[in-house]
């Protein structure tokens, strides 16, 4: 979707239920302004930065640096100890998600990390692996 300043701004699906249609396609998608050119994250209606409602799609590059991380500890039969982490992409934006295929306690701030498409709670999600 792209919305301009027309009579018509925000034809076609809502910017949530874009990025997730492109989730489902296997593809990591981050909205960036074309008046201001600033990526925007979680995708909204209009820019945070400058106000514009001119905002474009655009693929992510897919890598990424852990800002911080927490583990949830859970017993076993429940899932076992998992991380959620904040990743700063390289478009500048921060999302929030998990590192995967590694131990929870092994993911360190400043790591470098690169984006996949998996699945939390039967839905795709953005997840992380050591880069």
């Amino acid at each position: 979707m792209t919305a301009t300043n027309s009579d018509k701004p925000f034809e076609g699906p809502g910017p949530d239920a874009a990025y997730r249609a492109a989730l489902k396609d296997g593809k990591v998608m981050i909205q960036q302004c074309n008046d201001c050119h600033r990526h925007i994250f979680y995708p909204r209606i209009s820019c945070p930065h400058c106000g514009s409602i001119d905002l474009e799609r655009k693929p992510a590059a897919g890598t990424g640096t852990v800002y911080s991380t927490s583990i949830v500890r859970q017993k076993p039969e429940a899932g076992g100890n998992y991380n959620i982490s904040l990743i700063d992409l390289a478009e500048g934006v921060r999302m929030m998600s998990r590192v995967v295929d590694i131990a929870p306690e092994e993911v360190k701030i400043g790591m470098a990390v690169r984006a996949k498409i998996g699945e939390l709670g039967g839905e795709p999600a953005v997840l992380f692996e050591k880069a």
